[in-house]
């Protein structure tokens, strides 16, 4: 029987979450999904003040027991579609020993509870094409490729560093 685990949402004041929040995104970036590279220091420095500097943004968390092992980091924007809150799952992380054990659709439930709270229409996010087992996940849960015409096609997702 796997592990009971407990999800809510990252309180960025806390010392223990903000830690949790840098050292797992650390460990996601480290990760061949996440890049294979380390956070900067900069980053690891910045990350949790960054976000806890923006009423738009929020993370989830996951732990075992007392011990983090997931999470994801949420922005909200706007649907100039619908003049609505939307918000885009930015990050989504669990720790390799812990995958396989539902942790991600555990924390996925938790974020669109806040979008809802939130009054947002409707949850963003980007997944690499090679993420056979995210999209799993994520189709499993409700989401699709983004379109508003089938003759356009599907959004795809862009990016240019500054």
């Amino acid at each position: 029987m796997a592990a009971a685990f407990s999800v809510r949402r990252a309180d960025y004041a806390d010392p223990r979450d903000a830690q949790a929040v840098v050292d797992l995104l650390d460990a996601y970036a480290r990760d061949p999904a996440g890049g294979g590279e380390p956070l900067s220091a900069q980053a690891r420095e910045r990350l949790v003040p960054e976000l806890a500097s923006r009423p738009w943004a929020f993370s989830v968390l996951a732990f075992d027991g007392d011990t983090p092992v997931g999470l994801i980091n949420c922005l909200e924007g706007l649907s100039t579609f619908k003049a609505r809150p939307l918000v885009n799952v930015h990050d989504v992380a669990v720790l390799a020993s812990h995958r396989g054990r539902g942790i991600a659709e555990a924390m996925m439930a938790e974020v669109e509870r806040i979008a809802c709270e939130r009054g947002a229409c409707k949850l963003t996010l980007e997944v690499l094409s090679g993420n056979a087992s995210a999209m799993r996940l994520y189709e499993r849960i409700g989401f699709a490729g983004y379109q508003l015409d089938p003759a356009m096609g599907t959004a795809q997702f862009l990016q240019k560093w500054l």
